[in-house]
């Protein structure tokens, strides 16, 4: 399966991190974390959808249980640099060079400052997305934290 150039460049990026992971590919898409669960028989909160957000002028990646939605007010007071606000597709594509429903936890043209769901340690693997809206891979929450150098933090309820 050939799969999208994006796509290709995080299994790379991945396999220089010493992880080496195929890239599902769903050519119908799946939408939803729900959507993408079900494709792949795990459970939504196993789901680690990645979230771009903007706060003290600047990106702020939240990786996201499936299972919940992120608590902006209560994740910019645990954080203490100002107001979260939901990036725009603009912003997101700036940041990470990727699109909506596709942003992968890496492979963004500079670091992003990110945050991890604890609620993701909960689930042996995780699924995120890999760099296009049709693709994902497998890892799990220690190989999240480690290739997205993330703080950990609950992040909704």
């Amino acid at each position: 399966m050939t799969l999208p150039p994006r796509a290709e460049a995080i299994r790379r990026e991945l396999a220089a991190l010493g992880i080496d992971r195929e890239i599902i590919r769903f050519p119908e898409g799946t939408h939803t974390a729900k959507a993408a669960a079900a494709a792949l028989g795990i459970d939504v909160g196993a789901i680690a959808n990645s979230l771009i957000f903007w706060m003290a002028d600047a990106p702020l990646l939240v990786m996201t249980s499936g299972r919940h939605r992120v608590d902006t007010a209560a994740l910019s007071a645990q954080l203490g640099d100002g107001p979260i606000e939901r990036a725009t597709p603009e912003q997101v594509r700036a940041a990470t060079g990727q699109v909506i429903g596709g942003v992968a936890p890496l492979g963004h043209p500079a670091p992003i400052r990110t945050i991890v769901d604890v609620a993701l340690a909960d689930y042996e693997q995780l699924s995120a997305a890999a760099g296009t809206a049709d693709t994902v891979f497998m890892l799990t929450y220690a190989e999240l934290l480690r290739i997205t150098g993330g703080e950990e933090r609950v992040v909704g309820d």
